[in-house]
C-alpha cells in the first residue's frame, strides 16, 4: 500500500482523551501525530464545564471530607443502574487522584479553590477549573502538544480504518482540507501507524439521524448540548471495521441545561454549582418540588419530562457562591434575580401561596437535617432560602452524553465483535467507547474518564509493535 505520511501512532480527535494519548505516546518515545475533522481544536471537551471529580483529594482533606475510590466506584454503578464494565469504571475512580495530579503539576492546569457537590455523589468531590470550561484543561494540553512537537492538522476526516493482510490496522484513510459538514469537500489521502490508532472523537449527541436509530424520541425537536461535530463518523468507521457496540441507546440528557438558550450555554454551569445543590427545583405549574435535586441525571430527567412540567431552579443569594458563570447568566437574560419571592413567583407564572409553602416545607429540612420528602442530600453549608437577591433560571433537559461507544477493555484495546479479542494495532478512549458509566453518567466522572483511557490509550499503542 502507497502511504502519503507515517507515523508511529495516529491520533483521531482533539479532546481530552485524543490530546492525553498524544502526549503520552509521545512521552514514549513514539511519533505522533493528531488528526481533527473540525477547524478548531478540543470538541466537546473545550466548551465543557471543565468538571473533575476526584476521591480521596487534598480538598477534602481540607474540608474534613472523608472519600474513597471504592465510594465513587460505588456511585458510578449506582448512577449507572449496575451495567458499567466493572473492570473500566474501577480504573477512572482509582486513577482520579492521579489525574488530578497530572493536570496539575504535568500540564499546569488551574482549579478553582471550591469543593463541588453534584447530584448522584456520594459527598462534595468535584474540582472545577480556574476558569470554569474545559478550555482550562483543553489549552494546557494543546501547549504541552507544542512544546513535545506534537502536530495537531484540524480539517481531517476519518474515512475508513487500513488493514493487512493479518486484519490489523495499519493506517488510516482520511478526508483532508474538509470543510464539515460538505461530505464533497476535501481529498483523500493515507497516513500510516505503524504502531497503533487511536479513536477519541468523541459521541454523536449532535447526529439526529443516528441517535434516533437508538432511541426514536430523540428527534430534530430535542436540543442537545453538544457542539456541531458531535456526529457518528469515526464511531461508523469503527463498527464498520469490526468493533463491538455497547449501550448505543444510552443517550444522557441533561437536566440543568436553560430553555432560555441554545446549546451548553451559561445556565448549565450555574444550576449545576447552584441552582441544584444550594437551591431548589419546582414545577412552575404548581409552585411543588418533584424529585430529589441532588439525586443523578437520569431521575432528574425522567422526573422534569413527565406531566408536562416547567422546572425552575431557585436559589438565593447565599446560594450562588459557586456559580462561575453567574456574571453572564445575568447579561444574557438566562438567569433572572429578584427583590422578592413574589417578585419572582410573578416573573415565573409560579403560584405564589404554594411557592411558599414549598420554602417552608423545605426549610423544615433543613432545620430537621433531613429532607423527608424527597432525600435531597443536605450539606452542612446549605442555609434557608431567604436572601435577596433571589434568582430563577428555567430548565430544560437536552441531549448530553452518550454513554454507548465502541467496547475497550483495560489496555484501552477496541475489541473485534466476531471473535471478541482486541483488534491489533486499534485503540480508544473518551465518549467514542462504551461500557465505562453504564445507563447513566455520574456527573464530573467524563473528564476523569477521557484523561485515564486517553493515557492508558497513548502509552498501549507506543508500546505496540
Amino acid at each position: 500500500m502507497i502511504w502519503d505520511e507515517e507515523y508511529d501512532v495516529v491520533v483521531v480527535g482533539s479532546g481530552f482523551a485524543g490530546l492525553a494519548a498524544a502526549i503520552e505516546a509521545k512521552q514514549a518515545g513514539a511519533s505522533v501525530i493528531v488528526l481533527e475533522k473540525m477547524r478548531i481544536p478540543g470538541g466537546n471537551s473545550a466548551i465543557s464545564g471543565g468538571l473533575v471529580a476526584v476521591a480521596g483529594s487534598p480538598l477534602q482533606q481540607r474540608e474534613g471530607i472523608e472519600d474513597s475510590p471504592e465510594l465513587l466506584f460505588a456511585d458510578m454503578l449506582t448512577a449507572g443502574m449496575d451495567l458499567n464494565h466493572p473492570e473500566l469504571a474501577r480504573l477512572v475512580a482509582e486513577q482520579s487522584p492521579e489525574i488530578l495530579q497530572w493536570t496539575q503539576a504535568f500540564l499546569g492546569v488551574k482549579y478553582s479553590e471550591n469543593l463541588n457537590y453534584l447530584g448522584g455523589h456520594s459527598v462534595a468531590r468535584t474540582y472545577v477549573t480556574a476558569n470554569g470550561t474545559g478550555s482550562g484543561i483543553i489549552q494546557p494540553m494543546l501547549a504541552k502538544c507544542r512544546e513535545l512537537e506534537i502536530p495537531v492538522q484540524m480539517k481531517t476526516l476519518l474515512c475508513a480504518l487500513l488493514k493487512d493482510e493479518n486484519g490489523r490496522v495499519e493506517g488510516v484513510e482520511l478526508c483532508c482540507d474538509y470543510l464539515f459538514p460538505n461530505k464533497d469537500s476535501g481529498r483523500l489521502q493515507r497516513v500510516r501507524a505503524r504502531r497503533g490508532v487511536v479513536l477519541a472523537c468523541g459521541g454523536f449527541g449532535r447526529d439526529v439521524e443516528f441517535r434516533m436509530t437508538q432511541d426514536p424520541r430523540l428527534n430534530e425537536k430535542i436540543e442537545t448540548t453538544n457542539q456541531l461535530g458531535a456526529t457518528a463518523d469515526a464511531l461508523v468507521v469503527a463498527l464498520q471495521a469490526g468493533a463491538t457496540p455497547v449501550h448505543l441507546s444510552w443517550i444522557q440528557m441533561g437536566p440543568w441545561a436553560s430553555s432560555d438558550e441554545k446549546g451548553w450555554g451559561v445556565g448549565s454551569m450555574f444550576t449545576m454549582l447552584a441552582g441544584f445543590p444550594y437551591g431548589i427545583m419546582v414545577d412552575a405549574k404548581t409552585g411543588k418540588r418533584f424529585v430529589n435535586e441532588g439525586s443523578d441525571r437520569r431521575l432528574r430527567t425522567d422526573a422534569m419530562l413527565t406531566k408536562d412540567r416547567i422546572p425552575v431552579a431557585i436559589v438565593d443569594s447565599e446560594g450562588v457562591k459557586n456559580a462561575t458563570t453567574l456574571e453572564n447568566c445575568l447579561k444574557r437574560g438566562v438567569v433572572k434575580a429578584f427583590d422578592s419571592i413574589e417578585g419572582l413567583a410573578d416573573f415565573n407564572q409560579i403560584p405564589l401561596t404554594a411557592l411558599k409553602e414549598t420554602l417552608e416545607r423545605y426549610h423544615l429540612s433543613l432545620e430537621h437535617g433531613r429532607d423527608a420528602e424527597f432525600g435531597k442530600p443536605l450539606a452542612a453549608d446549605l442555609k434557608p432560602i431567604e436572601h435577596p437577591p433571589f434568582y430563577s433560571i428555567r430548565l430544560l433537559p437536552k441531549v448530553h452524553h452518550c454513554m454507548g461507544g465502541v467496547q475497550i477493555n483495560s489496555r484501552a484495546q477496541v475489541i473485534g465483535i466476531a471473535d471478541h479479542q482486541p483488534i491489533a494495532g486499534l485503540y480508544a478512549a473518551g465518549e467514542i467507547t462504551g461500557g465505562v458509566h453504564g445507563a447513566s453518567r455520574l456527573g464530573s466522572t467524563a473528564i476523569v474518564d477521557c484523561l485515564v483511557f486517553g493515557r492508558i490509550a497513548g502509552r498501549s499503542a507506543a508500546a505496540d509493535s
